[in-house]
């Protein structure tokens, strides 16, 4: 069976930024969505080829704002051969007195249990579901509320830590994830939390289909502006 078109995406972002190489331990961020169970999928089917030299680990984190993962995608991730762990966390509980909950604080303690757990078992990256949309919307973000021209990358070594986190989605457009998702019956389930109606992020999004007129085309003459670059017309 050929691969989905939206696979060819990830390959390519794979090719061009090294993202799996020989002898890595991967970690994966099992929400349930669409975006990181694309990332399983992939993930399961890449290791039917036969040079890839790599494992996957997938670890889905529990809190009051998302429980264990719907059983639609259990039975997928069994269908690919997929047993993810899952650890349990209270977000809120972690908030330091006089703040406030937001999604930044409820991603930040996700992605610190994702550290912890790849450190602790020797998984040398961790892969994210960041899509196209995704990075345009935190250069939005960033522009807007920081007076910084920078984005989400698609490698990213730590300083302090031996982990590396990979963004293997970077060139996929959400539509089409979405539009995967749908014929492969895992879209639609979501986060349960009430603070993500107030995010940046829903702002910059909203921002984003204002500017592109919602049309992928333009989505993408946008992203690959970032790699296009002249230094000699900017301040």
């Amino acid at each position: 069976m050929p691969n989905p078109r939206v696979f060819s995406r990830i390959d390519k972002a794979v090719h061009d930024y090294n993202l799996i190489e020989s002898g890595d331990r991967i970690l994966i961020g099992a929400s349930g969505g669409k975006d990181s169970t694309l990332l399983i999928e992939y993930f399961s089917r890449r290791l039917l080829r036969p040079d890839s030299n790599f494992t996957f680990k997938a670890l889905h984190i529990k809190s009051e704002f998302s429980g264990s993962l719907p059983e639609n995608i259990q039975a997928l991730f069994e269908s690919w051969n997929v047993c993810p762990d899952e650890i349990e966390i209270d977000v809120q509980g972690r908030l330091k007195p006089g703040k406030k909950m937001s999604c930044y604080w409820c991603s930040t303690q996700r992605r610190i249990e994702l550290m912890n757990y790849a450190m602790d078992n020797g998984y040398n990256k961790i892969a994210l579901g960041h899509h196209m949309d995704d990075i345009l919307e935190t250069l939005i973000m960033n522009t807007l509320h920081k007076s910084e021209f920078s984005t989400m990358i698609p490698r990213m070594q730590y300083k302090n830590y031996p982990v590396t986190l990979i963004r293997p989605l970077y060139y996929c457009l959400e539509e089409s994830i979405i539009e995967h998702a749908r014929e492969h019956g895992y879209y639609g389930w979501t986060c349960t939390c009430n603070f993500q109606d107030n995010s940046f992020r829903k702002d910059a999004r909203r921002r984003l289909a204002l500017f592109t007129d919602g049309s992928a085309d333009k989505k993408e003459k946008f992203f690959w502006s970032l790699k296009n670059i002249d230094m000699e017309y900017l301040p």
